[in-house]
């Protein structure tokens, strides 16, 4: 990784601008639809909400989750139910993730990041590879996290890093000293992993 940009004190408003703008600009460079990655969790979903209500020809953007509790999508914890209820009012296409699914190139992977150092539902546990053969892995994280005992799907790290950009919003000091002892290549956590590969740019929100 060569192409690292850290954006400190961005917030919601901030972030989604520039999701619109970045969005905007792989319209242009078009002539058909873009793809994009989006995380579960609680802080994408205020930056989503925001993002839908931006004028954007939603129609040819087609949105994927990075990964998935294996649970129905009107299930709480559904990470595709959450993302369509959001964006499929815009317009926007969205794709559940499936174990056979044949994730596209990606214009952008919008990523968070764990405590433990995890990437959508790359847990340490799991010892994901940047060489990986699948894009798509069934994940158990040990040990299961109690708010969400479910298993998961995850796009992998090749699956990940099939994208022309890369972004992460990481929120809270002890989480930034991670990302940043990874981007040094101080430890070897999936961060560390994915961002030891990226060839392309990446941008950290924080």
């Amino acid at each position: 990784m060569n192409r690292l940009e850290i954006i400190d004190g961005a917030d919601d408003a901030a972030i989604a601008d520039w999701l619109h703008g970045y969005l905007a600009g792989a319209l242009a460079r078009s002539i058909g639809a873009v793809a994009i990655a989006v995380p579960g969790g609680s802080t994408p979903f205020p930056i989503l909400q925001r993002l839908a209500q931006m004028p954007l020809d939603w129609p040819r953007v087609t949105v994927w989750p990075g990964d998935d509790r294996i649970v129905p999508e009107d299930h709480a914890a559904s990470n595709i139910g959450r993302i369509r209820a959001v964006m499929a009012p815009a317009g926007a296409h969205c794709v559940p993730l499936a174990e056979q699914a044949r994730p596209p190139h990606f214009a952008l992977v919008w990523l968070g990041m764990g405590g433990d150092g995890h990437i959508a539902s790359l847990f340490p546990n799991s010892d994901p590879r940047a060489d990986d053969p699948s894009p798509v892995r069934h994940v158990r994280p040990d040990p299961l996290p109690p708010e969400a005992p479910f298993d998961r799907l995850s796009l992998t790290i090749p699956a990940l890093l099939a994208s022309d950009h890369v972004a992460f919003v990481i929120r809270g000091a002890d989480k930034r000293a991670l990302f940043t002892a990874a981007a040094a290549g101080q430890n070897d956590l999936p961060i560390a992993r994915l961002l030891r590969e990226a060839t392309q740019p990446v941008t950290c929100f924080t």
